[in-house]
C-alpha cells in the first residue's frame, strides 16, 4: 500500500513540486493550502506523514503542529516541518512543538523524499516488536502502545522508539551520538541537540506518573534509563 503524505503548504508551485516528487517515489500526495484544509483532509483519511510549512496563512505551522500533537486523531502522525527559518532556536522550537524532523528551504525534492522515508522507517519500523516491562512502564510492541501501570500513555513516534531503546538497554549510559545511531539511524543526518529535545519530550510524557526520573542525565556523558536513583 502506498504511503499517504499530507502536504500543508500555501505556495502552489512548491506544493505541486513536492506532490510530483512524492508520486514519482510511489507515494500518494494529498494537498492542503492552509490549516483548515489540512484538518478537513485529516478528517477524511489519516495520512502516514504530514509535511507542514511553518508560514501558513491564519494559523502558523508551529501552532498547527502543537494542535495536532494534542488531538487523538493526529497525535502519533509523524510531522516534518518545511521552513525558510534555519536558526537553531527556530529548529528547537519546531522540535519542541512535536515535529519529528525539520527541512530548511530551499531543499531538493530528492533530499525531502529521503527524509520522509527515514522518518517513516523510524515511526513504523520493526523496532519495538516485543513486550518490555521495567520501572512501572510496559511497552506492548505488537500494539505499539505504552502503559504506566494499567494506564495508556500517549507518546509520539520518536519518543516511543527512544523509550523502547532505553528500556531494552537499561542502566547503560549512551552519548548523544550513540543515541542518534541507535534510534535515528546512522545514515540520517540529525543534530545532537535534537536528542536533548526528544529527551525533554519523553520526560514530559512520563511526568504525570512521576516516571520522568527514570530517564537520567549523566553529566558530561549522555543519558541512561535506570530504576536506581
Amino acid at each position: 500500500m502506498h504511503k499517504r503524505i499530507l502536504i500543508v503548504e500555501d505556495e502552489t508551485s512548491i506544493r505541486e513540486m513536492i506532490a510530483f516528487a512524492l508520486r514519482k517515489a510511489g507515494m500518494d500526495a494529498i494537498q492542503a493550502a492552509d490549516a483548515r484544509a489540512a484538518q478537513l483532509a485529516l478528517a477524511e483519511q489519516v495520512p502516514d506523514l504530514i509535511l507542514l510549512d511553518w508560514m501558513l496563512p491564519g494559523t502558523s505551522g508551529l501552532e498547527m503542529a502543537r494542535r495536532l500533537r494534542k488531538e487523538e486523531l493526529s497525535r502519533e502522525i509523524p510531522i516534518i516541518m518545511l521552513t525558510a527559518r534555519g536558526e537553531e532556536m527556530d529548529r528547537v522550537n519546531g522540535l519542541e512543538a512535536g515535529v519529528d524532523d525539520y527541512v530548511v528551504k530551499p531543499f531538493s525534492t530528492r533530499e525531502l523524499v529521503a527524509r520522509i522515508k527515514a522518518v517513516l522507517r523510524r515511526s513504523q519500523g520493526d523496532d519495538g516488536s516485543g513486550v518490555v516491562e521495567l520501572g512501572g512502564l510496559r511497552i506492548d510492541g505488537p500494539a505499539h502502545r505504552v502503559f504506566a501501570g494499567d494506564e495508556p500513555v500517549s507518546i509520539g513516534p520518536t519518543e516511543y522508539r527512544l523509550l523502547y531503546f532505553f528500556m531494552t538497554h537499561p542502566e547503560r549510559v549512551y552519548s548523544r551520538t550513540q543515541l542518534l545511531d541507535h534510534v535515528w539511524g546512522g545514515s540520517v543526518y540529525v543534530e545532537e541537540r535534537t536528542v536533548d529535545v526528544h529527551i525533554r519530550r519523553l520526560r514530559k510524557t512520563l511526568e504525570p506518573w512521576k516516571l520522568d526520573e527514570l530517564v537520567q542525565t549523566v553529566r558530561g556523558t549522555g543519558y541512561r534509563f535506570s530504576t536506581s536513583t
